[in-house]
């Protein structure tokens, strides 16, 4: 059935029997036959036949779209099939915000590698142009990213948590003290950001830009670096995903940033391709998205 379903999508796609015959690479008359044999097997019409035109039935318009998902799928399950059959290690690639912060991400790693031992998960860290490249280029199956522009409907856009954010600077900084800043409070005090050397400039003309730094910019390559100049009194480090109330460095504080009388938001999120939407992508973002409830 699998091979007539194929004929009818392409029938369908091509509106044509003819053109669907040349693309499958067998007769017309071949093609029409096995449409009629499919029909008999689901026991409905799929077209309505009028002279040498044809018109989806209603059902033949809902069978269509669902066996192109029916298809999708199936053709994925042969894929990790043969993969498994040849002794290959299935694999779930991942982009990771390279400055976020948070537990959630590390929690649900740890359950999915239990409950799939046998898949190999590898981790490509980013800041957030280059994740959105990786996952673009096919290079990784699924990001945790920051959302920075809008939905995009080539992907699946599934929002974590709304976090809302935070600096990080010494406590012998008198800034310590205060209940909560602004972006304008801190244009003295320089900014470090977690940034590769290729993606500085972008991050600063973001943070410069979009939340509204207007200090001198300082950049470290991983949050230890970025933390270990906070204590050392060399400025301030926005953090992603974080929770005031999370245990830090005894050295540093953790202030809310405002802009007017609210606290700044950000949504982050799990993001990947529609076409990959596969059992392990579709398990490790249901796996993260229940740590961040």
């Amino acid at each position: 059935m699998i091979r007539q379903i194929r004929y009818y999508q392409a029938v369908v796609r091509n509106n044509s029997f003819s053109e669907a015959a040349e693309e499958c690479h067998i007769s017309q008359s071949a093609i029409s036959q096995q449409i009629q044999t499919l029909e008999r097997e689901l026991g409905f019409d799929l077209l309505e036949r009028k002279n040498r035109k044809f018109t989806l039935t209603p059902a033949g318009e809902y069978f269509y779209k669902k066996s192109l998902v029916l298809i999708a799928d199936y053709e994925r399950m042969c894929q990790e099939a043969a993969k498994l059959s040849n002794d290959e290690k299935a694999t779930l690639k991942i982009g990771y915000l390279r400055c976020y912060s948070g537990q959630e991400f590390h929690l649900a790693l740890g359950e999915f590698s239990a409950k799939y031992p046998e898949v190999l998960v590898k981790i490509e860290y980013g800041n957030h142009e280059e994740l959105y490249e990786l996952l673009r280029t096919g290079e990784v199956d699924l990001v945790l990213n920051d959302q920075r522009r809008a939905f995009s409907e080539e992907y699946v856009n599934l929002i974590l948590t709304v976090g809302n954010e935070y600096i990080e600077i010494s406590n012998r900084n008198p800034i310590a003290a205060l209940p909560s800043i602004t972006p304008q409070e801190l244009k003295n005090v320089p900014c470090i950001l977690v940034a590769s050397k290729e993606q500085r400039e972008t991050e600063q003309e973001y943070y410069q830009g979009v939340v509204g730094f207007q200090g001198d910019f300082l950049y470290a390559e991983n949050l230890e670096e970025a933390r270990l100049m906070v204590i050392g009194r060399q400025g301030f480090m926005p953090v992603e995903g974080a929770k005031r109330a999370e245990k830090i460095d005894s050295s540093i504080s953790r202030i809310p940033l405002y802009r007017g009388d609210s606290q700044i938001r950000r949504n982050y999120c799990a993001f990947w391709k529609k076409e990959n939407s596969g059992c392990y992508v579709e398990e490790f973002a249901d796996i993260l998205k229940r740590k961040f409830e």
